[in-house]
């Protein structure tokens, strides 16, 4: 199994993961409010803005401050 940090010491399963996306775009912001409620949606912001949303292979989300960049540089370094 491989794993990445997404902030603030948060973990998620690289195998697990489909997509990293921009939280920017109007749809993806609906999307993630759908998966809020309906209990799909993993907050590890810790309360800072949102930059970047982890779809999961289990239709569960994960919302991260890290940029998509960012995020998709520690994928390719941990390759």
């Amino acid at each position: 199994m491989s794993f990445i940090n997404v902030g603030y010491g948060n973990i998620v399963n690289t195998e697990k993961l489909i997509s990293v996306i921009s939280y920017e775009a109007a749809p993806i912001k609906r999307m993630v409010q759908t998966a809020k409620d309906a209990g799909l949606a993993i907050d590890a912001t810790c309360g800072k803005k949102t930059k970047a949303v982890l779809v999961m292979e289990n239709q569960m989300i994960v919302l991260s401050s890290l940029l998509p960049d960012t995020i998709t540089n520690r994928l390719n370094n941990n390759s």
